[in-house]
């Protein structure tokens, strides 16, 4: 009970400071505040799909790598066990599923290329960070059980 709670309570911290600036800080920078403000249009009233869901996605997949795993998404504290329920069994990496589509979504809110451009490379660098650095660590980490997992399950959605 209490490292579940230890465990959502340095998520809660994490996500405040590292999503939360890749998301919004760096995003409402990048924008002059425009993703502050409602959108005007349906175009921009449509772009708050992604952006629900993406909140919605990572923070119900934090929660279960707190829960689940007893640990963080920080790779300084990483989970005990290996994730695999909620939405771990539709990505292996829904966290950044969920940054992503709100970064996309914001883009397309306030229709910046800029943010759209962002957005592309924060991707690419998940993508990199993924292939050379997560999955072998978990990999040697947990083993045949990962193995099955990636195999199973695909990267992205």
């Amino acid at each position: 009970m209490w490292s579940q709670l230890w465990a959502l309570i340095k998520t809660a911290i994490f996500t405040i400071f590292i999503p939360g600036t890749v998301a919004v800080y760096v995003p409402y920078w990048l924008t002059r505040g425009a993703i502050g403000r409602l959108p005007s249009d349906w175009i921009g009233g449509l772009a708050l799909l992604p952006i629900v869901f993406g909140i919605v996605f990572h923070l119900y997949s934090a929660w279960h790598f707190a829960v689940t795993g007893l640990g963080t998404p920080a790779p300084i504290d990483p989970p005990k066990t290996l994730v695999v329920r909620g939405p771990y069994r539709l990505t292996r990496n829904p966290l950044y599923v969920g940054v992503v589509s709100v970064l996309f979504g914001e883009a397309l809110m306030v229709r910046s290329l800029a943010l759209t451009e962002y957005a592309a490379a924060v991707f690419m660098a998940f993508f990199a960070f993924v292939r050379v650095y997560e999955e072998p660590v978990l990999r040697n980490k947990f083993g045949a059980a990962y193995i099955e997992y990636c195999a199973k399950v695909p990267r992205w959605i």
